[in-house]
């Protein structure tokens, strides 16, 4: 008979060590001396910084004792036990109090029936935590709480592995953490045969033997320009387990869903066809991008068959076509399909040729959807295949761990702009969600478009849908996001028309080997310089505010310097898409004045003479 343990883990916010037998309190500094937590009674722990308590957490600790870590961005903890047989935890129970004038921003589950079930995307709700009542509206993470004074603390997660991912419930200035039961039953929907959860378990997760739970994370920040570059998250997670990584290949994407396959001036009927997609691959080539992808549609989603693709599609002519043009194949498929065909799939595709998958429609962190996750990136790191994670919870890492996963989704991002309103504030989004979703990991925003509305004429477009903001706003994307696997959202055949601007977009680096955050309040601007190898860009956005602002270079170091300027044009306050190229020769001494529309942004492009 299996020993089983039944926990109730507690979630215990201290610092460096183990609680000590007998410990009655102690108090530990980050490395800098800035941050202490107090642990009294291993129940209460006070959190501050300078001195002046940000969060206190009432907690409780079942027989597990924390291995806490201090940074100078936060504090991080998990719990590890080392029982042997089959362990089922019933429940974590955490509540997070802060001072009466906190507020908070929130993302809330877009499933008001089953909050669990969804695709972790929305905007952000600015709820004052004194006055809220405790609901059952659940919001994912990360979550922030400013605490005075421009201090915020943000809740994140890391090495979730096995076990499922923390919502939280607001009440009195408190944050109660909640968790997606673990799936005693599933089911089907018919289109997509994607899975869902039909009946649940009366506890969260079980596991054998001896294992580690996730990292907690409460990142500490006093300038919102800390918030986007924070390396909590990533620095936590278990390095990679793959030896060889010679063969993963970030880079851009030609899209087709976005833009509705929207051709124009061909000879062919466009649509998922073979000869559309040759056009996509010739592009991308054309542009340099190392990449198309073949969304929805290729197969027959609505039986779920995604070992044969349909018969307009002739995938393995494409995917040669694109090999001798030095394009990569990415399919489309959903996260349960893939994982239920997961070792053909693989094998097959792999010796097709095809480069990855882009897996779609997870919407759900329950224990078993963390652990398909993970088989699937498993699976493909053992095929040399990548993965773009869309339909999916915020990241906690896992590209850490099997870096073949590029980029994940978890975001409000373009795709909201084909069925939105217009009381949607997608530029205040722009800007905020880069400093709390940024602080998790790379996101797949999808930017590019190429039809701009201003926030009096934007108009709602299915079929050709028109992003909130400037031509420059959408331009910025490339280097505020951290993005290796990013798409060029818009048809082939409208970036065509305007040649120089979309070769600049296309050349923006992928990966960086240094970021900064010059400038920025969140929900009003953000700046961004990084760098690959010795040339810098520098780009902006703002919400619908039109915007100066003054960049000082000295972070250029020495010498002089060519910058490239795509900036709004001057009738971009009516005419979204306007804007402008020019160029000048500065030194790290210079600075230089940029002028935003309303919902613009701007890219600098630095290059060392």
């Amino acid at each position: 008979m299996k020993h089983v343990r039944l926990l109730t883990l507690c979630l215990l916010l201290s610092l460096t060590g183990s609680v000590a037998n007998g410990a009655k309190s102690y108090t530990r500094k980050s490395p800098n001396g800035r941050i202490t937590a107090t642990v009294s009674d291993h129940r209460r722990i006070d959190v501050a910084l300078d001195g002046r308590q940000l969060v206190s957490i009432d907690a409780a600790l079942n027989g597990l004792r924390p291995e806490v870590r201090v940074y100078d961005e936060g504090v991080a903890y998990r719990f590890t036990t080392k029982e042997k047989g089959e362990t089922i935890v019933r429940n974590e129970v955490a509540e997070f109090r802060f001072p009466a004038d906190a507020k908070a921003w929130l993302a809330y589950s877009t499933n008001k029936e089953k909050p669990f079930a969804m695709a972790f995307q929305n905007t952000y709700s600015v709820t004052a935590l004194s006055d809220t009542v405790a609901t059952d509206r659940l919001a994912f993470l990360p979550a922030t709480v400013e605490v005075g004074g421009g201090t915020k603390v943000t809740i994140l997660e890391s090495d979730l592995r096995s076990y499922p991912g923390m919502f939280l419930r607001p009440g009195r200035s408190t944050l109660t953490a909640v968790f997606p039961p673990y799936p005693k039953r599933m089911d089907y929907y018919r289109w997509r045969g994607m899975s869902y959860v039909a009946e649940a378990e009366d506890y969260i997760a079980k596991s054998s033997g001896a294992r580690t739970y996730p990292w907690r994370i409460v990142a500490i920040t006093d300038d919102d320009r800390q918030m986007p570059v924070c390396p909590l998250v990533g620095r936590l997670a278990e390095p990679s387990r793959i030896a060889d990584t010679s063969w993963i290949r970030p880079g851009k994407v030609a899209w087709d869903w976005w833009n509705d396959w929207n051709l124009r001036g061909v000879d062919f009927l466009a649509g998922i066809n073979t000869a559309t997609y040759r056009y996509y691959i010739d592009f991308a080539a054309r542009y340099g991008l190392p990449y198309v992808v073949l969304d929805e549609g290729w197969y027959d989603s609505s039986r779920g068959d995604l070992m044969h693709p349909i018969a307009a599609i002739d995938l393995q002519q494409l995917i040669d076509y694109g090999r001798q043009k030095g394009v990569g194949i990415v399919l489309w498929t959903v996260f349960n399909v893939l994982d239920e065909h997961l070792q053909e799939a693989c094998a097959k595709y792999a010796a097709m040729g095809a480069k990855g998958f882009k897996v779609d429609f997870l919407d759900r962190n329950d224990q078993t959807a963390v652990e398909m996750a993970e088989r699937i990136a498993d699976a493909c790191a053992q095929h040399r295949l990548i993965l773009d994670y869309h339909g999916f919870y915020t990241p906690t890492g896992l590209d850490v761990t099997y870096p073949n996963i590029l980029n994940y989704e978890a975001v409000f991002g373009m795709e909201e702009c084909r069925w939105a309103k217009k009381t949607t504030d997608m530029p205040l989004y722009d800007v905020t969600f880069p400093f709390i979703r940024g602080m998790a990991g790379p996101v797949d925003f999808t930017p590019g478009a190429m039809r701009n509305g201003t926030r009096s004429n934007w108009t709602e477009c299915y079929e050709k849908p028109v992003s909130m903001g400037t031509r420059c706003h959408q331009a910025a994307c490339y280097v505020v996001h951290r993005s290796p696997f990013t798409m060029l959202c818009d048809a082939p055949t409208s970036y065509e028309q305007e040649p120089d601007y979309t070769r600049f977009i296309a050349s923006v680096p992928d990966v960086w080997d240094e970021a900064r955050v010059l400038q920025g309040e969140m929900g009003k601007y953000i700046v961004v310089a990084r760098r690959k190898g010795s040339t810098w860009y520098v780009a902006g956005q703002t919400n619908w505010d039109a915007r100066d602002v003054t960049l000082a270079l000295d972070f250029l170091g020495s010498g002089s310097w060519q910058a490239t300027l795509l900036t709004d044009g001057i009738n971009a306050n009516h005419n979204a898409e306007d804007y402008r190229f020019t160029h000048a020769k500065l030194t790290p001494a210079d600075r230089l004045p940029l002028s935003m529309a309303s919902g613009g942004g701007f890219v600098v492009k630095l290059e060392q003479e």
